[in-house]
């Protein structure tokens, strides 16, 4: 017995050789030789087991290493390789346990403290995790690895200044490590510290070209920067290092789709998902383009197939929400914009898309509280910083500021809440664009306008300030409360008189247009046509067309289709003083969805108002009239992008009533209007 057991031994000892150098095929054939001479061998089942570990066999590992511990239960060396199996084959509960009882035997087990660290951090318990890196450090301070993934956990545990500090010690040890240099960058990024992020990439691209994440990481942050072009170049950099690289797929076509590439975009997105057919944020991306390029049914299945994948995305329930509300679905987006904050309560977007859906089909009372939320997003956020913000309680004398956070329409439709305002004893200043200085300066409830400043300061001799577009929720607006006079902006009585001078001895039934709106609108390619739309208008005996419009649109006047005879004001339309003037001497204005309809209907003279297949909230849903405007007539888009037939209904109403009805119409109106201004 003694000689077999001398035997096995220099057998074991043959084995651990072979085992070191590398070698094991030849140190598997001898351990299990031995285990067939001697199934107890302590040594030879741990062995066989950490062997088995090494060369991926996880199953098998387990079954030695686990017999091992029968053998001896005291062998921390086999509860932390047990451990590893475990974890490896996915089963991290119970390599947290093995990690424990290894721990539990030797407590300076720095090895096992690491194991451990990586267990909870890949189930994303980060704070644990980080307490037993730190654990390990103490007795192993020296571990690059350790440090590494300390900083890991401390960054996904939102800790990037923690983070960068363990980056930082790890790097001394192994300065030489791209990967440390990449994830230092992460963390510096995550701090915003985009310049020394930068500096971490390209000091990891510089150690390791190749090193694709790096690339990528480069890129987001470009990316972010608006460097599109520069962050395409990094992406396509790691992808060429990667070519499986699905995430880097997924930002390349974000960039893409940032720089107006949709086409590109989609083929990015879809490489990214058929490398990584289970990957949410790559559907949603897809979405995005799909959604740009009006491709809505094919969007709509995107971005269900995100949410398919990750059921709590409510950027996505929020997307989805948006194209069914272009599609006219309004109910079905206000369930997902709900969704979306049932998830995500603090979701601003998600808050503002709803607060549409309410105001759409006049759920006034609710939406106008949701439309605050409006105050959180960037491009409302304007001023929203001042305080003391008005609550709607008596001035007393006070001065209050009125700011504009939005476009010329809004600013127009919504002086009208000015005189309430004033009546509540108080001096008020409107600030706005010059543009409208003229217009508004003799408006009721208005006792000064400055100019809007770019960026937002506290004025002296101002005790409050509010929003224009919250006095609507201030003075509890409902569909029967709207102040909707039918003349609230008064006109310049000189410049009426000389456009009147000017444009009087043309007999013809006068008709003002506008065919397109602001470029820098969100919605502007949905809501604007061309003047070719408008060809069919021009051949009606008895009408003559006058162009309104202004901005890079108005270049079509040079190029409108022959016989159209349009009568171009631009050049005397310096402001909305001037164009309020003209307007007066016309009988109607048939205008999209732009300021100039606003405007229309502020001095009380007719328009025809064009809205896409999708209608701002303002316009509420099926109807012909707008109860912010008396004089308004709307017509809509039956089918999405279809303004050939919305001028065919125009056209078929002017010519019902170029002979009488318009003239009867339009001596009404002009009698009313004058009735109103005198």
């Amino acid at each position: 017995m003694s000689q077999m057991l001398k035997g096995n031994g220099n057998m074991l000892q043959e084995a651990l050789r072979f085992h070191q150098t590398g070698n094991l095929t030849e140190a598997s054939i001898i351990y299990n030789r031995i285990l067939e001479k001697e199934p107890d061998n302590v040594d030879a089942n741990s062995l066989l087991g950490t062997l088995n570990l090494q060369t991926g066999n996880f199953d098998v590992a387990c079954i030695f290493l686990q017999r091992a511990l029968v053998l001896k239960p005291d062998n921390a060396i086999a509860y932390n390789n047990l451990g590893s199996a475990f974890q490896a084959s996915g089963r991290l509960e119970e390599a947290i346990g093995k990690y424990n009882q290894a721990i539990a035997l030797k407590p300076d087990y720095d090895e096992a403290y690491y194991n451990l660290g990586n267990a909870l951090q890949a189930m994303g318990r980060y704070d644990e995790a980080v307490a037993n890196y730190k654990r390990a450090i103490v007795h192993k301070p020296d571990d690059s690895d350790t440090h590494s993934n300390l900083g890991n956990a401390l960054r996904k545990s939102g800790k990037p200044d923690e983070a960068i500090i363990s980056y930082e010690k790890a790097i001394t040890l192994k300065p030489h490590n791209a990967e440390l240099h990449c994830n230092r960058g992460a963390a510096l990024q995550g701090l915003n510290r985009l310049d020394d992020a930068i500096i971490s990439y390209k000091q990891a691209i510089a150690l390791k070209p190749a090193l694709a994440m790096a690339h990528n990481n480069l890129g987001t942050l470009l990316e972010k920067q608006h460097k599109l072009d520069e962050s395409i170049e990094c992406y396509n950099r790691a992808i060429r290092h990667k070519h499986d690289y699905a995430e880097a797929y997924k930002n390349l076509g974000s960039a893409l789709h940032g720089s107006g590439r949709y086409d590109e975009a989609i083929s990015s997105h879809e490489k990214a998902i058929l490398l990584k057919p289970d990957y949410p944020e790559a559907y949603y991306n897809l979405g995005n383009t799909l959604n740009e390029l009006d491709k809505l049914s094919e969007a709509l299945t995107s971005y269900r197939q995100s949410i398919k994948l990750k059921p709590d995305y409510a950027e996505a329930y929020n997307n989805l929400g948006y194209a069914l509300l272009e599609n006219g679905m309004v109910y079905d987006a206000a369930s997902c914009f709900s969704r979306a904050i049932e998830i995500e309560p603090d979701y601003a977007d998600a808050h503002l898309n709803r607060s549409l859906t309410l105001l759409l089909t006049e759920n006034f009372k609710e939406g106008w509280q949701e439309y605050e939320w409006r105050l959180l997003i960037n491009e409302h956020s304007s001023g929203t910083d001042l305080q003391p913000m008005w609550d709607g309680k008596p001035l007393n004398g006070k001065s209050i500021l009125i700011h504009t956070e939005q476009g010329f329409g809004d600013i127009i439709q919504f002086v009208r809440y000015l005189p309430m305002v004033k009546s509540e004893g108080g001096h008020v200043i409107l600030e706005c664009e010059q543009s409208l200085h003229r217009l508004l300066k003799n408006g009721d409830g208005i006792d000064g306008i400055i100019e809007k400043a770019s960026t937002r300061k506290p004025i002296s001799g101002i005790d409050f300030y509010v929003p224009l577009l919250s006095l609507p929720r201030i003075f509890d607006t409902t569909m029967g409360s709207i102040p909707s006079d039918t003349h609230y902006i008064p006109v310049d009585p000189v410049l009426k008189e000389s456009w009147r001078i000017r444009l009087e001895d043309n007999k013809d039934v006068k008709i003002g247009i506008v065919w397109a709106g602001n470029r820098r609108h969100k919605n502007d390619h949905n809501r604007s046509c061309s003047l070719a739309d408008f060809s069919k208008l021009s051949g009606i005996p008895g009408i003559s067309l006058y162009s309104l419009q202004k901005g890079p649109a108005s270049i079509e006047n040079n190029n409108s289709a022959e016989g159209m005879n349009i009568i171009n004001l631009e050049n005397d339309l310096h402001d909305f003083a001037d164009t309020a003037a003209a307007i007066t001497n016309l009988d109607i204005v048939i205008s999209v969805d732009t300021a100039v309809a606003h405007l229309t209907g502020a001095i009380g003279k007719p328009v025809w108002t064009l809205l896409p297949f999708a209608p701002d909230w303002r316009w509420l849903l099926k109807r012909t009239d707008s109860p912010w405007y008396p004089t308004m007539r709307l017509f809509r888009q039956t089918q999405r992008n279809d303004w050939d037939d919305v001028l065919e209904q125009v056209k078929i109403e002017l010519i019902k009533s170029t002979e009488t009805c318009i003239s009867t119409h339009i001596e009404q109106s002009e009698k009313t209007y004058q009735m109103h201004y005198h």
